[in-house]
């Protein structure tokens, strides 16, 4: 029997073999595709900042960067820019950004190798005109978008206009000089086939969506909302399930982005300056605007005060010469940025206009002042559900905080804690189920913030305005580990990519690797 069972093992043997053979060679295929696959799923994660604060805007970057940098310290490359507050977007080995020309009234998109720094082209535009808007504003303000065959621009002076990789016009859509007080600093986004622009000023107001092959409109949408002085609608809309969701002047807003219908809408006390994240199952968006809080109306003193501490004739009454600087609106963390409140004006007390400010004259320029700051409401961080309907209740909006609201930088979120840096570098961490607030800090940041935090390695990057970027650690105690002084002002959110951050200051464009790392 043995030697039978042998033999027919034997007989046997060839198919098993073969059957094994094929099975392997199957293997193998699947193996290798799945590495290929893998391979290329890691390349198209590679390489991908495509638009303002990168994926979705959500500021979270990948890698780990350096933790200590500065124009001598792990710099990978660097080199001179021309104006622009615009950030990066980049695709594989191309960097794109922003810049404009004062003297040669023009607009550019320019492209960089991102590994060594090498300018490969400058695409320019002539403008009748440049936009104008708030001192700390420029023309090049608004971050271009991009993904893996074009890069698209907005110009608030010019409109869109879309490029291949090589720098070759594909179409451009052109559009009147948007006029506003603060500057139209929004910036547009790709979403597979389509390209979303909000756009808000005095000469339109509206959300539309572009074919990104040729430009043509799809659909367009205009905002019933009066634009006032005080709007700034800068912010990035983001996507999140065919719906296209962007904070928009005095609410928070949510389209179909194939049809352009309206979702759902969350009034609210906004300027619309800052970009709205996702996390879980809700919309999360800094609402401010200028007296929502009151840090942000400093109080008046009465008369007998301003008698005591500044009637320097003694005569009992206020002269021009005497009047004290005060504010009806103020950014007590951000003293050295331009505009930086509404003053008091000494005419607004000097209601007989015979150039002494009474006691009677005073209380009735207070109660006016008050009866203003009341017109306006609370602002604060708020989470909107992302399933919401039609016009959406007050008491269906979480109101996370209502204090230490950014005025321009976006929030940032880990796994389990939302981030508000605001001027003055003030962190504000929150639990994202609770929404209880868990730690106030000072980074070692100061005066106005316009860069918005990033995230990455488990740490929390923050750039105020005068170039210092603060690096905290994301533990319990929540250390800053170190502080970069960059010399240079600092207005354009960075991105931060497969381990290097790529900042503009106004003078220049910086590459940082850690050195130690390979």
């Amino acid at each position: 029997m043995r030697p039978a069972r042998r033999e027919k093992e034997c007989e046997t043997a060839p198919a098993e073999i073969s059957r094994i053979n094929r099975c392997c060679i199957a293997s193998r295929f699947v193996l290798t595709l799945t590495l290929l696959l893998g391979q290329e799923q890691n390349r198209n994660e590679a390489g991908e900042w495509h638009q303002f604060r990168g994926q979705n805007s959500s500021g979270i970057g990948t890698g780990s960067p350096p933790k200590h940098f500065d124009p001598q310290t792990n710099v990978l490359w660097s080199t001179d820019v021309a104006p622009g507050h615009s950030s990066p977007c980049i695709h594989g080995d191309r960097l794109f950004l922003t810049t404009f020309n004062s003297e040669q009234s023009t607009v550019s998109v320019e492209c960089f190798n991102r590994h060594h720094g090498e300018r490969l082209w400058i695409r320019s535009f002539t403008v009748e005109a440049l936009e104008k808007g708030h001192p700390s504003f420029n023309p090049a303000s608004s971050s271009p978008c991009c993904d893996a065959q074009n890069v698209i621009a907005y110009f608030g002076c010019y409109g869109l206009i879309c490029l291949t990789h090589d720098g070759q016009v594909q179409w451009e859509k052109r559009m009147p000089i948007a006029k506003s007080f603060g500057g139209n600093a929004t910036s547009p986004v790709i979403h597979e086939d389509k390209v979303i622009l909000y756009r808000g000023n005095y000469v339109d107001h509206y959300i539309a969506c572009f074919d990104k092959g040729t430009g043509d409109e799809r659909w367009k949408i205009p905002q019933s909302e009066k634009f006032t002085g005080e709007m700034a609608c800068t912010a990035c809309p983001i996507i999140h399930d065919n719906k296209v969701i962007f904070h928009s002047a005095r609410s928070v807003q949510a389209f179909d982005i194939d049809s352009g219908q309206r979702i759902w809408i969350a009034q609210c006390a906004t300027t619309a300056t800052s970009t709205p994240i996702i996390v879980g199952d809700e919309v999360l968006v800094s609402t401010w605007n200028k007296l929502g809080e009151p840090d942000l109306r400093p109080p008046l003193p009465t008369f007998s005060q301003l008698i005591s501490d500044h009637d320097a004739n003694k005569n009992g009454t206020i002269s021009r010469d005497e009047f004290p600087a005060l504010w009806i609106f103020h950014r007590p963390e951000g003293i050295e940025a331009p505009m930086n409140g509404a003053p008091v004006s000494f005419k607004h007390g000097d209601k007989n206009k015979n150039g002494e400010v009474q006691e009677d004259e005073w209380s009735l320029a207070v109660k006016e002042i008050e009866q203003f700051r009341d017109g306006y409401e609370t602002h604060g961080l708020l989470g909107i559900p992302l399933d919401s309907a039609g016009l959406v209740a007050a008491d269906e909006v979480r109101i996370l905080t209502t204090r230490g609201i950014p005025e321009v930088p976006s929030p940032v979120a880990s796994e389990t804690t939302i981030y508000l840096v605001k001027n003055g570098g003030q962190l504000t961490c929150i639990d994202q189920k609770t929404g209880q607030i868990t730690k106030r800090m000072r980074t070692k940041g100061s005066g106005t913030h316009y860069a918005s935090p990033l995230i990455t390695d488990d740490h929390l990057y923050s750039f105020a305005g005068d170039g210092r970027v603060s690096v905290i650690a994301l533990n319990d105690e929540m250390p800053v580990v170190a502080v970069n002084e960059l010399g240079d002002n600092v207005y354009a959110t960075p991105a931060i990519l497969d381990g290097v951050i790529y900042l503009r200051s106004h003078k220049k464009l910086f590459a940082f690797k850690d050195k130690t790392r390979k």
